[in-house]
């Protein structure tokens, strides 16, 4: 495509390249529709402005999310990890959250390469400076080139670049990201429609040459290497794995950072607006912490070919040379060399709740956003949304009914309508305790949950969906064969003894046994015959297909009960519960529940559930108590 001033005409214009923005456009073409995505810089599409990794705790869970519907985040990470971990092993399947370190630079190329062979999508470099409208629909953009580009929708992904201010010790830069321009203007062309928008602010760690560094005065955190990935279909990583490291900071650090603190720009008034909760900076955690003696910090590589290094924990926007002056007291970074210190950025965002569910502005006909314009934080949680964002501008345009999951569905319906039905007072990051379903929401079936969905839709492949479809019918076949084999006391008790389970009274089958925590797939492999030849008997990911099949026969009565529970909430407009309930005494609310729910006095369990501040918890606690 050969700009010009003439007008171009497209169905959808996703205004941005990161996270959201990708996923947005990808989506957007794959459903049919004409997209143009629109970036200030095509050699840093999907660039991972901070910590080079993906997933982690509920994060890792939308990423297979996003790729069970068709997305594409988990195979690029797959394509792209130098490092891949489960976390949270140790508990339930429900709280397993996958979690891969990735090389930056190909991650970005992984993602551009994604993007060039996407049918139906244009990329175009340049800056959006000006929204257009006309009779409270959308009609386009207009660039910093003057160039009109005309559009039925246009999704707004512009991460941190709206209005950015960098910020290192007392002086401040304006920029979206360090050596890059923030974006003026656009804002004010929204917020001119009656849109509103505030400030957020977020921070990154500063950047370490690992030929500086210490490591045996570091332990060593191995990354691990069994059949876990993102992706439901596709290779695992073909890069280099490479290991990360942890140390501590010290008593020497705190009381140099803590001595400098009138020049941090978050104590001494020059940055009003409000960070990430559960991701502070190193001075954030001096004052929120001032009795801890030492704080953990991961130093994390950033990919197979390069000697920069990011120090997970070390969040600051201190001077620069107070930064490095704390970090060389860290007995392993004594000879520390920087590549760039640690920066706060404050930019601009707009209230979620003025979206609908399908994340359409209320006030604007095809007007969407996605990603943190929403006050959202997070390369997860934003190409969530802008997957969500660019299906449902397609759709839009086709005159279709919009696509919107609910609460019980998925990690990204948890964070949507937590997003426009409370809000953000501060940048939203997604956890498992934010979802009332996490036994639904594993990351193991989210395939289950969304792929067939997404087929139905126009959005996910026939190659995924029949992927899918094998998949279900080999764990099916695993099941049925526990269900159907007998097992005899006599010639079981033995083994069953010896892992320290109880011994059988009488014979049962084989579903019957995996239901104790001593006993699962793998050692009855050895004791019922034909066992191994049912659990090796896939084309494709046997073992993933194995474990998927043990959690469902595991937790079988959880997931039900559970779901019981998720299909009355779905009634909850009809329950009243005015008057109902003494909510002082309830020990089992939270205190902030039980003082909001005295002060507003909901009329419903639904009313209830959406005021700030009750927990989907404290919902189940009150729905429990109506079922007595």
């Amino acid at each position: 495509m050969t700009p010009s001033h003439d007008v171009m005409t497209y169905d959808v214009v996703v205004v941005g390249g990161g996270h959201a923005g990708c996923e947005a456009a990808a989506a957007s073409a794959q459903m049919g529709a004409h997209t143009l995505l629109i970036t200030m810089d095509m050699n840093k599409i999907a660039q991972m402005s901070c910590n080079p990794a993906v997933g982690g705790i509920a994060k890792g869970q939308i990423v297979r999310e996003i790729d069970a519907l068709g997305g594409h985040m988990g195979q690029v990470t797959d394509a792209t990890s130098i490092q891949f971990r489960m976390l949270n092993r140790s508990k339930g399947p429900a709280m397993w959250s996958p979690r891969a370190q990735c090389d930056r630079g190909k991650f970005i190329w992984q993602w551009r390469s994604v993007l060039d062979h996407t049918e139906g999508l244009d990329i175009y470099q340049d800056q959006v400076e000006e929204l257009l409208t006309d009779q409270g629909r959308v009609t386009g953009v207009r660039t910093m080139w003057g160039i009109t580009i005309h559009a039925r929708c246009v999704v707004v992904t512009a991460g941190t670049f709206l209005n950015g201010l960098m910020h290192i010790g007392r002086k401040k830069v304006p920029g979206g990201r360090v050596a890059e321009p923030a974006v003026t203007q656009f804002t004010e062309s929204i917020t001119r429609l009656g849109i509103r928008s505030a400030r957020m602010k977020t921070g990154t760690p500063v950047r370490i040459d690992k030929r500086s560094v210490h490591f045996e005065d570091m332990e060593i955190q191995e990354g691990e290497h069994d059949f876990h990935q993102f992706s439901f279909m596709g290779n695992k990583s073909a890069l280099k794995a490479l290991t990360c490291w942890t140390c501590y900071t010290n008593p020497d650090v705190h009381r140099i950072l803590t001595a400098a603190l009138p020049d941090s720009p978050l104590y001494n008034g020059q940055i009003e607006s409000i960070g990430p909760r559960y991701c502070p900076s190193i001075e954030t955690k001096l004052v929120t912490f001032p009795d801890r003696d030492q704080h953990l910090l991961f130093l994390e590589p950033e990919g197979e070919d390069t000697n920069e290094m990011y120090l997970n924990g070390y969040s600051s926007s201190m001077p620069a040379e107070v930064q490095i002056a704390a970090l060389k007291k860290i007995p392993a970074l004594r000879d520390v060399r920087v590549y760039r210190p640690g920066y706060a950025i404050e930019y601009d965002f707009f209230d979620p709740t003025q979206l609908t569910h399908s994340l359409e502005s209320k006030l604007v006909d095809g007007l969407f956003f996605a990603g943190q314009v929403n006050g959202t934080t997070g390369y997860e949680e934003a190409g969530g949304q802008g997957l969500v964002a660019g299906v449902n501008a397609a759709l839009h345009c086709a005159g279709k009914e919009r696509f919107v999951m609910h609460r019980d569905e998925s990690y990204i319906g948890v964070l949507i309508d937590d997003l426009v039905t409370k809000g953000v007072d501060e940048p939203y990051r997604m956890f498992t305790s934010r979802a009332e379903y996490r036994i639904l929401l594993r990351q193991d079936d989210a395939d289950t949950r969304l792929t067939e969905r997404a087929y139905q839709m126009g959005l996910a492949t026939r190659q995924r969906y029949d992927w899918w479809r094998e998949k279900e019918e080999e764990i099916a076949r695993i099941i049925q064969f526990c269900q159907d084999t007998p097992v005899k006391a006599a010639e079981i008790n033995s083994h069953l003894e010896a892992l320290g389970t109880t011994p059988l009274r009488a014979g049962c089958k084989v579903i019957d046994l995996i239901g104790r925590p001593q006993i699962n797939l793998q050692v009855l492999c050895e004791l019922i015959p034909g066992m191994k030849e049912t659990l090796h008997h896939a084309a494709n990911r046997q073992e993933e297909i194995n474990e998927a099949a043990e959690i469902r026969m595991k937790y079988k009565g959880y997931v039900d009960r559970e779901r019981m529970i998720a299909d009355k909430m779905h009634r909850l407009e009809d329950i009243r519960i005015k008057g109902r309930f003494d909510y002082p005494q309830i020990n089992q609310l939270s205190t902030e529940a039980r003082q909001k729910l005295v002060r507003i006095d909901p009329e419903t369990l639904a009313q209830a559930s959406r005021i700030p501040g009750v927990s989907p918890s404290d919902i189940n606690v009150l729905l429990v108590m109506l079922g007595r």
